[in-house]
């Protein structure tokens, strides 16, 4: 048995990142549904250990000290994306979009409720395998899960993985076909050609030194850093009233509220880019050292809530995107962003994006659906769909 301290557990996590991206592109199945290479790789190793305790022994011993503030930088930075500026664009569809996801989220919990309970497993477990995986996608699951945990629903962390990887396989293979049908039944097409764009439009190139990136990215890690700091107070705050909620909620809500600041002040000068590139970094990692550490062997006797959840979950989601097809205009963009809509609420913003890219490759752009669809499934939804999970944990009798 090898026993790692943190830095030798991210180092490890490292490697299970890589040779995840090194599977994904061996293995074009992997890639065609966007299954996140760090899940990929670090699946491989929760696989080997769960290999390893059938026969009695325990390959490696992890120490995952660090995994908490990767996590939380990860959604400090989601809250740095969250700007009323950007909401302000569009901003009667943005909304709107935004109601239907958010109240689709609810029946997500609503419905897995349901089918736990016809399991005679703990309620809370719909929840887990509702919007916290399918709408929020692994990471937050796995951010969730020690809260699932106290609250009575064992083995939380694999059942949000197997939920959250089963959920992006289906948004993958339903989005396109969903919204195909809307734009054959009703003829629709793009209004605007694929080539829209004028060949002598001109591109602005910012131009930057080693030492204006050096300086960009050591002042976002150390805004990044105090986010976190100050974030850990205001949760310390909100928890002391009695609400039940994840660790990051209040790194993300101080990074809003400093994107915010910024917008209308210019005082922090935020570079969102970089911001949003030292966050991904420290998602992948975080994802990579919590798929490591899975007990794979507690999700026994779990598989049929878990499948037929699934399949539940997907039929609804197809027929609400009769709704948000309406709701959205009844037109091309309103037909793609139904695909999109399947691809978040099912699994991941990337997924929403490839399912929405394949539509346009084959039938026109959609400026609209590109704009709104991003915007909700990879900013706004993760604010309202902690809160949604936040009252189903705190509100339901444990």
């Amino acid at each position: 048995m090898l026993e790692l301290n943190a830095v030798h557990t991210l180092a490890l996590a490292g490697i299970a990142l890589f040779l995840g991206y090194a599977l994904c592109r061996v293995i074009p199945l992997l890639n065609r549904y966007n299954l996140p290479p760090p899940v990929i790789g670090g699946l491989v190793f929760a696989l080997a250990a769960w290999a390893a305790h059938a026969r009695g022994t325990t390959l490696v011993v992890l120490d995952t000290s660090l995994q908490p503030a990767l996590m939380i930088a990860f959604f400090t930075s989601i809250g740095f994306n969250a700007s009323a500026r950007l909401l302000k664009i569009s901003g009667r569809q943005v909304a709107l979009f935004l109601l239907l996801a958010s109240g689709f989220a609810v029946l997500q919990n609503l419905l897995g409720m349901a089918v736990a309970v016809g399991f005679g497993l703990h309620p809370l477990f719909g929840v887990l395998a509702g919007s916290t995986t399918l709408t929020g996608g692994p990471a937050t699951g796995l951010a969730f899960a020690p809260l699932f945990e106290r609250a009575g629903v064992s083995g939380a962390a694999s059942i949000a993985v197997a939920s959250a990887m089963a959920g992006i396989v289906c948004g993958g293979l339903l989005g396109g076909p969903v919204a195909t049908w809307f734009i054959r039944r009703n003829g629709l097409t793009s209004v605007r050609p694929s080539d829209h764009h004028a060949p002598d439009e001109a591109v602005a190139v910012e131009v930057t030194t080693e030492s204006q990136r050096e300086y960009t990215a050591l002042k976002s890690i150390v805004i990044l850093l105090v986010a976190m700091w100050l974030g850990a107070w205001v949760s310390k705050l909100i928890t002391s009233t009695g609400v039940t909620l994840p660790a990051y909620v209040g790194a993300m809500l101080v990074g809003a509220m400093l994107r915010n600041l910024d917008d209308s002040r210019g005082w922090l000068g935020l570079s969102v880019p970089t911001l949003e590139l030292i966050g991904n970094v420290c998602l992948s990692l975080f994802l990579a050292v919590a798929l490591m550490n899975l007990k794979l062997w507690e999700l026994a006797g779990l598989a049929a809530p878990l499948l037929l959840n699934l399949v539940l979950q997907s039929a609804l989601v197809a027929v609400f995107c009769v709704v948000v097809f309406r709701a959205m205009g009844r037109d091309y963009d309103a037909a793609v962003m139904g695909g999109g809509f399947i691809g978040f609420m099912l699994g991941t913003t990337a997924n929403a994006m490839a399912v929405m890219r394949t539509l346009v490759e084959r039938y026109g752009v959609a400026p609209r659906a590109f704009l709104v669809a991003p915007l909700v499934g990879a900013f706004f939804i993760d604010f309202t769909n902690a809160l949604i999970i936040t009252g189903f944990i705190n509100f339901w009798p444990h």
